[in-house]
């Protein structure tokens, strides 16, 4: 029988695909050129972006020789293939990269469900389960999607959906420190979140946790995937260590990005990663 949590989130990974599709689906061509928050890209480096990583992850749980491949490639140019895979996209008309991201969505979808729930499946980091996979490609669904909207000039609704991003950055905790050459620190923290339905709250780490964050679990997600400043979020730290973990935190895998400034402040700059 399959794993309800895998079946969970491979629904939650369509939906949050769906809901960013139904943003861009009608757009006129000229608004595919309409510049992101993300310094350099516009909406269709975004969805480029998406399509490349969904590939990738096709690639993956289908054909290990052609993703390991894809890692080669990669590592000829660490600081950049990110940047040329969107670029690669972004030149293709906006109705054919539209159908191929369309596509894609499809194809891994079937993909995760097909997967053995217990397999492993290499990445550019650690090998990951299929439902790991889906909730990674939620998490940069997600983000890539904020900076749509954001292009858009969309205000998005929060859903429950962003338990899988929040989950991932409480998890990816000691990463943000050692991609940046930092000792993490020993202790959990504990961090608790306000659902974006009112519910919850969802907690992570034990509750006499010395180092503590708080605050919703939408401006938590907005953090942890750089998509905006602390200073623009109503997270609260308690602790010096969790109050630094707040100036670092990152969900995704890949360099030290430098993070998105406070509004109102001068323009981000060119990052690798998830932008």
């Amino acid at each position: 029988m399959p794993d309800p949590s895998a079946v969970a989130v491979f629904a939650d990974l369509r939906e949050e695909g769906r809901e960013l599709d139904s943003l861009v689906g009608e757009l006129p061509a000229v608004d595919w050129a309409r510049p992101t928050p993300a310094s350099g890209w516009t909406l269709a480096h975004q969805i480029a972006h998406l399509h490349w990583t969904d590939r990738a992850s096709l690639l993956s749980l289908t054909d290990p020789d052609g993703f390991g491949q894809l890692v080669q490639e990669a590592l000829k140019a660490p600081d950049s293939f990110v940047d040329e895979g969107a670029a690669e996209g972004a030149a293709l008309p906006p109705a054919e990269l539209l159908a191929r991201w369309r596509d894609g969505r499809a194809a891994l979808d079937a993909a995760l469900a097909a997967a053995p729930a217990d397999a492993r499946f290499p990445w550019y980091g650690p090998p990951m389960k299929a439902n790991s996979m889906a909730g990674a490609r939620l998490m940069e669904t997600w983000a890539h999607g904020q900076d749509v909207a954001d292009a858009l000039g969309v205000l998005r609704t929060p859903t429950a959906r962003l338990r899988h991003v929040a989950r991932i950055g409480v998890r990816a905790r000691d990463y943000a420190y050692a991609v940046r050459g930092l000792p993490a620190p020993a202790a959990e923290f504990r961090v608790e979140l306000l659902a974006p339905d009112g519910g919850g709250p969802w907690t992570y780490g034990p509750p006499d946790a010395g180092q503590r964050v708080t605050g919703p679990a939408l401006d938590f997600c907005l953090l942890v995937t750089q998509r905006a400043h602390r200073d623009d979020l109503a997270l609260t730290a308690t602790g010096p260590d969790a109050d630094r973990w707040l100036d670092i935190a990152q969900a995704f895998a890949g360099p030290a990005g430098p993070g998105r400034a406070p509004q109102n402040g001068p323009q981000d700059a060119p990052q690798d990663g998830p932008r």
